[in-house]
């Protein structure tokens, strides 16, 4: 199941996913992101609290990734609030992360006010240590390959 915030509003879109998450789950929240984007001509930022998560079935990955390849260049910054280890919840999202090509930043659950500021205006506070899971500049950003210079 997935809750939507009340702080939603504006350039910014936050949602909580309770319990194990759902094709029709990514669905009705895909199409809810796609008004708020609608609604905007500059790139949005996103909050996903994965504080309650407990699984995603493979359905609703594969809807995640439609749905964030469809969006790449309208989201802007992603927060994730969870309070498992960030390093886990990094590589059980890398690829989401990957496909989407925002900045993608984790945040405790406690520090979920300092994520919903991010997501809203782009700053940091700088009390708080920054957990970057995806830098945002594209998979083959800076890349060369090998056998060019052949």
């Amino acid at each position: 199941m997935i809750e939507n915030f009340e702080e939603t509003r504006g350039p910014a879109f936050g949602f909580k996913v309770i319990g194990q998450l759902s094709a029709e789950d990514i669905s009705a929240l895909s199409g809810q992101i796609d008004r708020a984007i609608a609604g905007h001509s500059v790139p949005i930022g996103l909050l996903a609290d994965l504080s309650q998560m407990e699984g995603a079935s493979w359905a609703a990955r594969w809807e995640e990734m439609r749905f964030l390849q469809r969006h790449a260049q309208r989201i802007a910054r992603m927060a994730v609030v969870s309070n498992d280890d960030w390093q886990e919840i990094s590589e059980m999202i890398l690829v989401a992360t990957a496909a989407l090509q925002a900045q993608t930043l984790y945040f405790r659950s406690s520090e979920i006010h300092h994520a919903w500021h991010w997501v809203k205006m782009g700053k940091l506070d700088n009390r708080i240590p920054v957990r970057l899971m995806y830098p945002g500049k594209g998979l083959f950003h800076d890349y060369t390959p090998e056998y060019m210079g052949i």
